[in-house]
């Protein structure tokens, strides 16, 4: 009956979100030392936001957008991203809101301090492209695009490449909700479910409930974008993005999946948007949404994982950091126009 259950939970049309901090159940099914790393890098990837907003609003920066509030899900992905270059390792399709995947991958912060700068230094565009416009050839990382979405009709490329290639690599894309009515989604959903010629694609999408200023609710007929996905008869699945640890778990269960089956499958994660889209709304902290980072942080108290005193410490010491090398950053020179064609991702 157990396997029977497990089966049906499974099913696109059986599977429904699950409420926050409750998913599975109050005890911590991982590793102590995981569960600190991921708290950490939450902390740290919270703490270069909060830096490169004020320096958008001291003038140090000419325009902010990114991810407080997608934490949580953020960092359980880059956990279980296979980096390296070539089809043998996974490619990345993702957007600006993707600063602690990046940084639990192993990127350091001064990196994104940089291009908020828009200085010489900046390794992903030379000074050339906005705050959260990552990217890197030696991880597969493509770069992220301005254009909403075009990501997801770029991604079933690099899968095509993949399911040829053979091997373990898959392709991972994602994306905000408001951007799933781009068509760029719908042609991610086809060219990766063709009968026969399926492509090993995680699709995820990070469900914050906003479209810029634009509630969810009024924009699209489905209850969840995962549905969007059954119509393809791929694996889908909406989760609870701001809990690390379900989010972690399903994406391990996910991308295990796509590596082994070498199909697509869905993954909408429901987040919160604590600053607002960008800098053009204020980039003021909203006090109504849930905030990953709290919670998480209550979580582990709780049981022990950390001890008192240990995130104000722990907040403390990325904060003085990462404001040391925001002024490092700040001295550094800005592009020359002659250095134009340099640094681009293809020479």
């Amino acid at each position: 009956m157990a396997k029977e259950a497990k089966k049906k939970s499974e099913s696109p049309k059986k599977d429904f979100p699950r409420p926050a901090l409750v998913t599975h159940s109050d005890a911590l099914p991982l590793d102590g030392a995981l569960l600190r790393t991921m708290y950490e890098n939450m902390v740290k990837a919270r703490a270069l936001e909060e830096r490169l907003i004020a320096m958008y609003k001291s003038g140090h920066g000419y325009f902010w957008i990114g991810g407080p509030g997608e934490e949580a899900f953020n960092t359980a992905l880059g956990m279980l991203i296979k980096k390296g270059q070539g089809p043998a390792f996974d490619y990345l399709h993702f957007h600006y809101r993707q600063s602690a995947t990046l940084l639990a991958m192993g990127e350091e912060p001064l990196g994104a301090l940089r291009q908020m700068k828009n200085t010489a230094t900046d390794p992903y565009s030379h000074g050339r492209n906005f705050a959260g416009h990552f990217s890197k050839r030696e991880w597969n990382l493509a770069p992220v695009s301005s254009p909403i979405e075009v990501q997801y009709a770029m991604a079933p490329g690099t899968a095509m490449a993949q399911r040829r290639f053979g091997g373990d690599g898959i392709t991972i894309v994602t994306g905000g909700d408001a951007g799933t009515a781009e068509g760029d989604f719908a042609s991610c959903l086809i060219w990766s479910t063709r009968p026969g010629n399926e492509l090993p694609v995680l699709i995820c999408v990070t469900n914050n409930k906003w479209g810029i200023s634009t509630p969810y609710a009024t924009q699209q007929g489905v209850e969840k974008i995962s549905d969007r996905g059954v119509a393809f008869q791929m694996r889908t699945k909406t989760i609870d993005g701001n809990d690390p640890i379900s989010a972690y778990l399903e994406l391990k269960e996910a991308i295990e999946y796509v590596r082994t089956e070498r199909k697509p499958y869905l993954v909408e994660a429901n987040v919160s948007r604590l600053f607002g889209h960008s800098s053009a709304s204020g980039a003021n902290f909203a006090t109504g949404e849930p905030d990953c980072n709290r919670l998480f942080e209550e979580r582990l108290l709780k049981h022990g994982v950390l001890k008192k005193g240990e995130p104000e410490a722990l907040k403390a010491k990325w904060t003085d950091t990462i404001a040391d090398l925001a002024r490092q950053v700040r001295d550094e020179p800005q592009p020359e126009g002659s250095d134009i064609f340099k640094h681009i991702f293809a020479e």
